[in-house]
């Protein structure tokens, strides 16, 4: 019986550390986030702007994002907070979508463009020749767990 109990605890306090451990690898090894000054700069020439909102019906307590997030001819800028999390990828996605189902059935006519890194504020490049009037929606997705992290209509 205490080799049972032995092996459950151990079981236990191993899962709740490999949880731990993809909770918080992804903030002990990302990069140092843009100052202020880098992001405010990078806003001259915004086209399109819209707001990350805790209040989506995809985002929960482990997924969401909060702040302005702005289009210039060749960047997306955030100004803001995300939940920490691992393989986030930026989308722009031809109309607004709130959750994971309903980014589903979109995502093939999205286009992932880039990786974020950083979770206080971010600049991703846009793709050159990219056409922006084909979307509505700037979106935050976790490529490692298939999750919905935050989306913003810009247009």
């Amino acid at each position: 019986m205490r080799k049972i109990i032995l092996l459950g605890t151990h079981t236990i306090m191993l899962a709740i550390g490999f949880a731990l451990g993809v909770y918080f690898l992804p903030i002990l090894t990302a990069p140092s986030a843009p100052d202020k000054a880098t992001l405010e700069a990078s806003l001259e020439g915004t086209m399109f702007s819209g707001e990350f909102t805790r209040k989506l019906k995809g985002s929960d307590f482990l997924h969401w994002g909060q702040g302005m997030v702005s289009i210039t001819p060749s960047q997306v800028v955030h100004i803001g907070d995300l939940a920490p999390g691992p393989d986030y990828m930026l989308y722009l996605v031809p109309e607004f979508v709130e959750d994971e189902a309903s980014f589903e059935v979109v995502k093939d006519s999205s286009l992932n463009i880039g990786s974020i890194k950083t979770f206080d504020g971010f600049i991703v490049d846009l793709p050159t020749n990219v056409d922006l009037a084909a979307y509505t929606t700037v979106l935050v997705w976790c490529e490692a767990f298939g999750e919905f992290i935050t989306a913003a209509r810009f247009r």
